[in-house]
Parts: structure tokens; C-alpha cells; sequence
């Protein structure tokens, strides 16, 4: 199958992309910069190793552009898989909402006309867990955060234009990934720590969340997109992972890394004193590793080497 994926710098488009080549797609991928020497650090290395793989790279090629549309009409994808959003400063309470959304849904008329010039009806979006209404858990299940409203109204644009166009529209929510190549967040910060001998310290370890291998994420993804249905219409999937509290979590990490890496991995709960994103948010469906030819233990090796390895340093 062709596929158009947007996206792939990041550390799940990465993931996604290996994964799809690797069961034997052609796939194309798209860049909004001008070049891999544009991108620094760990993006740079998931760029240069994407290319790599992948039949054909685009770069300044941002989703619903005229290159994009361009590049749609000579791939003639059979399968689209936006993954790519608008995260500048997400975590950001001023995050742009109306700007990040207008970016997602650029052009989006134009992108499913050209699509359907190019006999493609079938389309994923990539939807988050910082969405309000997504998965289970408490407060009402509220957006986390400016950055999750863009993303809700961007599925909600999505759902309600590949309906109008007759599509074949899935929506893969992601929740907590983890693994190699990922961006310095709380994994990361524990393995620095214990690389300078340091106790790492969990300062939200009551927040309940959805861990997940991302090479597991990235398998479950490549399944997903196999069996997406060729007829108009709607499906969902919300994979899950390690459903446990940060605390454990950062125990279960350490435990794993320990005898790996030799090194100490002390880990420490303080008392949790911001409650400022909703106590527990997880996904619905647990993820069957053995029906995907994954294995745990596996897992957790790639990133101990990983760690041990050059690569991991930005």
C-alpha cells in the first residue's frame, strides 16, 4: 500500500513510519523544513534515519500547501495518515489555539478533493489522550490543556469534512508513550539523574496515566491502518499501555533499567501538591503484544541500549 505520512520528525511519526516500512508499505513522508540539516538534536537523528527508509521525503512541505497538494496528485497515496499538529509551546497555557488549529485543517477541502482526484478515500488522524472527552478517568474528562482543545477541534474538522466527502476516516488517540528516540521528558529525566548518581524524584506520583512502549504503540498503529475499512465511515481506536500511577510507574521504570543500565536507579515520590491536570486520564483498549508479534522483554532491552548507546544524546 502507498501511504502519505505528515509527521514523521517527530518521536511517534518516527516510530510509525519504521514500522510501516518494515511490514512492507511504500510510504512518503513530509517535512516542513527545507532540509534535514535544518533539524538539531534527537529530530535531526529521526529525520536522517526516516529517510533512510522511506520511499520518498518532501521537504518544505506543510499539509494543505500547494507542495502538498502537488505531492498527493504524483504519489497518488491510497491510504493519508496526518500526524503531524501544531505543537509550539504546547505545554503552554498561552498556546496559540486558533493558529495551531488553522494550521492542522490547512487547506483541508482542497487536501480530500485531491485526494479523491487521486482515487484515496482513506484517511487516520492522530488524535491525543490531552483531548477532552477522550478515554476514561476523572473531573468529567476535561481538555488538559489549550494545546488538547486544538486537537479535539481538529478531529472534530476532520470527522465532520471526511464525512461530507465520503471517507473512510479512523482516529488513532494516543496516550503516554515511551522509548527510543523520544524527546527529553520524565523517562529521560530519570536516566539523567541516575547517570550523575542522583535520586530521581516523581513529583506528580498520584496523577494516574497510560505508559506505553511506543514500539508497541507503533505496531498496534500498523494494524490499525491495515484493516482501516475501504467504505465511508468512522472508526476509533485508543490503545493503552501501563494504566498505574506515575509512582509506580517511575518504580516499574527503574526496576527494568537497573540490572540493564548497572546503575543505581534510585527513584523517590514526593508529596503531590499540583493537581492542575486531572487526576486520572487512560485509554480503553489494552494492547495484546503477543497477537503483534511483540514482546516485552525485547522492549525494554532496545532501550536500555538505547540509553547506553551514543544516539541518545542530543
Amino acid at each position: 500500500m502507498r501511504i502519505l505520512f505528515t509527521g514523521a520528525s517527530s518521536f511517534t511519526g518516527y516510530w510509525f513510519v519504521w514500522q510501516l516500512v518494515q511490514a512492507g508499505h511504500e510510504v512518503g513522508v513530509t517535512f516542513t523544513r527545507s532540509c534535514a540539516a535544518a533539524y538539531e538534536g534527537l529530530r535531526a537523528k529521526r529525520v536522517r534515519r526516516t529517510e533512510q527508509t522511506v520511499t520518498h521525503s518532501a521537504y518544505s512541505c506543510g499539509f494543505g500547501g500547494n507542495s502538498f497538494l502537488r505531492l498527493i496528485a504524483d504519489f497518488r497515496p491510497e491510504l493519508l495518515c496526518h500526524h503531524a499538529a501544531d505543537v509550539t509551546d504546547y505545554k503552554s497555557k498561552a498556546f496559540d489555539v486558533s493558529n495551531a488549529f488553522a494550521n492542522n485543517t490547512y487547506n483541508l477541502r482542497q487536501v480530500l478533493h485531491a485526494l479523491s482526484d487521486a482515487a484515496c478515500n482513506r484517511l487516520i488522524l492522530t488524535g491525543s489522550l490531552f483531548e477532552g472527552g477522550e478515554g476514561v478517568g476523572s473531573d468529567g474528562l476535561p481538555h488538559f490543556s489549550p494545546y488538547g482543545l486544538s486537537k479535539s477541534l481538529t478531529a472534530a474538522a476532520f470527522q465532520h469534512f471526511c464525512r461530507v466527502h465520503e471517507f473512510s476516516l479512523g482516529k488513532f488517540v494516543v496516550p503516554n508513550p515511551f522509548g527510543p528516540y523520544e524527546d527529553p521528558r520524565f523517562t529521560a529525566y530519570l536516566i539523567r539523574c541516575w547517570r550523575l548518581g542522583e535520586t530521581a524524584t516523581v513529583k506528580t506520583p498520584l496523577y494516574v496515566r497510560d505508559n506505553i512502549h511506543v514500539s508497541l504503540l507503533a505496531k498496534h498503529y500498523r494494524a490499525f491502518a491495515d484493516r482501516l475499512p475501504l467504505m465511508t465511515g468512522f472508526v476509533k481506536t485508543n490503545p493503552s499501555g501501563y494504566v498505574e500511577s506515575q509512582g509506580a510507574f517511575a518504580d516499574r521504570f527503574a526496576a527494568e533499567m537497573r540490572s540493564r543500565l548497572n546503575l543505581a536507579c534510585d527513584v523517590a515520590s514526593v508529596r503531590q501538591t499540583d493537581f492542575s491536570e486531572p487526576q486520572t486520564r487512560i485509554n480503553t483498549e489494552p494492547v495484546d503484544g503477543v497477537d503483534l508479534d511483540w514482546n516485552e522483554a525485547d522492549a525494554w532491552n532496545e532501550l536500555a541500549d538505547f540509553y547506553l548507546s551514543e544516539e541518545c544524546i542530543s
